[in-house]
C-alpha cells in the first residue's frame, strides 16, 4: 500500500505565498510527518537534521503557521501548547491509504464547521497568477 499525499497543498504548492525556502522546508515537514500530520520531532532536532539553527526553523515554520498549514497544538487552557511542537493540518497531511484520507478530510471538515480546527489559509486562484508587468518572470537557475 502506497501513501497517499493531500491534493489540497501538495497540488497547489506553486500557489502558496511562501519563499521558496519555505516550500523546501514543508517538503521536509511532510517527509517528517505520520500518516495524519502528527510531527515526531521537536523543533530543536529540526534544526539539527535540516542543519539549521533553531530560529531559522523558527523563521521557516512561521508563514507555515500563518497559513494554518503547520498547528501548534493548544493547552487544555487554551494557550500555546509547552516546547515546540507540532503538527500539519489534516488537510495538508499524508496518509496510509485514500480510504484512511478520505476519512480524516470528513473529520477535518467537521472539525472546522464546528470551529475547533482552523481552516486553510490557501490563496483563491485557480491558476498562476500572471507577473506585475504582465510578462513571466523567467530566470535561470
Amino acid at each position: 500500500m502506497a501513501e497517499v499525499m493531500s491534493p489540497v497543498v501538495s497540488e497547489r504548492i506553486w500557489a502558496l505565498p511562501v519563499s521558496p525556502a519555505t516550500v523546501k522546508f514543508l517538503n521536509y515537514l511532510l517527509y517528517r510527518s505520520e500518516f495524519g500530520g502528527q510531527l515526531p520531532v521537536r523543533q530543536k532536532d529540526m534544526a539539527a537534521e535540516y542543519r539549521v539553527t533553531p530560529q531559522a526553523i523558527s523563521n521557516l515554520i512561521a508563514p507555515l503557521c500563518d497559513l494554518n498549514i503547520v498547528l501548534r497544538p493548544k493547552s487544555e487552557d487554551g494557550s500555546r501548547g509547552k516546547g515546540n511542537s507540532y503538527r500539519l493540518h489534516p488537510l495538508a497531511a499524508k496518509y496510509a491509504s485514500s480510504q484512511d484520507m478520505e476519512a480524516a478530510f470528513r473529520a477535518a471538515i467537521a472539525s472546522i464547521k464546528a470551529g475547533t480546527l482552523p481552516t486553510l489559509k490557501l490563496p483563491a486562484y485557480a491558476t498562476v497568477p500572471p507577473a506585475a508587468d504582465g510578462r513571466p518572470s523567467l530566470q535561470v537557475a
